[in-house]
């Protein structure tokens, strides 16, 4: 058997504990007995935690998006299709000026990633006229 280098040592130390399940058990017990034990993995946070302090990025996001085709609903109708490169302009609570949401670009993003998207966003959507949500 090869003897192992420091760079092998390295790697195996930095190995993450999703990869060490991935090996055999012998091997798992090989890297038992040379001293090379898994990081623990960091607990996970709960979703509880993030809305005590506001919502995410992408939560965020997702308003400001929301905001955008509400405006655009209320002007142009339920029946006209946002082309892809229209920008709307939307007022947002702490800035001055109003801020340009890409509301096309938005709409195929959510579209396409709209199994990522919760019961109450898919809901609002709908209302809006979005028939794939």
């Amino acid at each position: 058997m090869p003897l192992l280098t420091s760079r092998h040592c390295r790697a195996l130390t930095a190995m993450k504990p999703t990869h060490r399940t991935q090996l055999l058990p012998g091997q798992q017990e090989r890297l038992s007995k040379l001293g090379v034990q898994p990081d623990q993995a960091p607990a996970p946070t709960p979703a509880t935690a993030r809305t005590a302090e506001g919502p995410s990025k992408a939560q965020q996001a997702f308003q400001r998006g929301l905001a955008a085709l509400t405006q655009w609903v209320e002007r142009e109708g339920a029946h006209r299709q946002v082309p892809r490169g229209h920008a709307e302009a939307i007022a947002v609570d702490g800035q001055d000026e109003p801020v340009a949401v890409k509301l096309g670009v938005w709409i195929s993003n959510t579209k396409t990633r709209r199994h990522k998207l919760t019961a109450e966003q898919l809901a609002a959507l709908r209302e809006l006229g979005m028939q794939w949500a």
